[in-house]
C-alpha cells in the first residue's frame, strides 16, 4: 500500500512538471493558444548583437514591422495567427539570409533561430487545431510587412528585419 501510494505521488509531481513551464519561460496567450516560451533568452540574445546588426542596415528611414502600425490594434482573435504567421516569416525568410563574417553573431543568430523554431512547432499544432483563425485584418497586416520586405533586396530586408525583433517581442510581451 505505501508503495502505491508513493508511486501514485510520484507519478503527480511529473505530470505536474510536465505542465509548468520550464525555468525561464512565461506563458503566451495568442487568442485561444497557449504558448511557454522564454522571451527573456531571445531577448538576452538579441541584445548581444543588437548594435552590430543595425549598423549593418543600410537603409535607416524604413521599417519593415513598424510601417502604419502594422502590429497595432489586433482583434485578440488575430493574434494567435499574426503571430504563428510572423514567426514562419522569421524562420522561413530572415534567419536564413541572416549570415556575418563574425562567427560570435552567427552563433547568436542561431541560437535565436532555434528559439523561433521551437515556438513555431508550437503555434502550428494551434493552427493545425484550427485554434489560429485567420481574420482579414491579421492577413492584410501580414501582406503589408511582406511588401515591406520584398521591396528590398533579400539580404537587407533580412538585416532590417532582425534588428527589429525587438519591436516583434515588445508587441508579444504587450499583448
Amino acid at each position: 500500500m505505501k508503495g502505491s501510494l508513493l508511486f501514485l505521488h510520484l507519478f503527480s509531481m511529473m505530470c505536474c512538471w510536465n505542465w509548468m513551464p520550464t525555468a525561464g519561460n512565461k506563458i503566451f496567450h495568442f487568442g485561444a493558444c497557449r504558448v511557454s516560451m522564454s522571451v527573456t533568452e531571445i531577448r538576452s540574445g538579441f541584445n548581444a548583437i543588437k548594435a552590430n546588426i543595425q549598423a549593418r542596415d543600410p537603409i535607416k528611414t524604413l521599417s519593415i514591422l513598424s510601417y502604419p502600425h502594422s502590429l497595432h490594434k489586433f482583434k485578440s482573435s488575430d493574434r494567435c495567427c499574426i503571430t504563428h504567421h510572423l514567426f514562419n516569416f522569421y524562420v522561413d525568410k530572415v534567419f536564413k539570409h541572416c549570415k556575418t563574417e563574425d562567427s560570435y553573431v552567427n552563433r547568436k543568430i542561431s541560437s535565436i533561430a532555434n528559439s523561433f523554431l521551437s515556438v513555431r512547432r508550437k503555434l502550428g499544432q494551434c493552427h493545425e487545431q484550427n485554434q489560429c483563425m485567420c481574420g482579414q485584418e491579421s492577413t492584410e497586416k501580414l501582406d503589408q510587412i511582406l511588401v515591406n520586405y520584398e521591396g528590398l533586396n533579400v539580404t537587407s530586408a533580412a538585416i532590417k528585419s532582425l534588428g527589429e525583433l525587438d519591436i516583434l517581442l515588445d508587441w508579444m510581451e504587450k499583448s
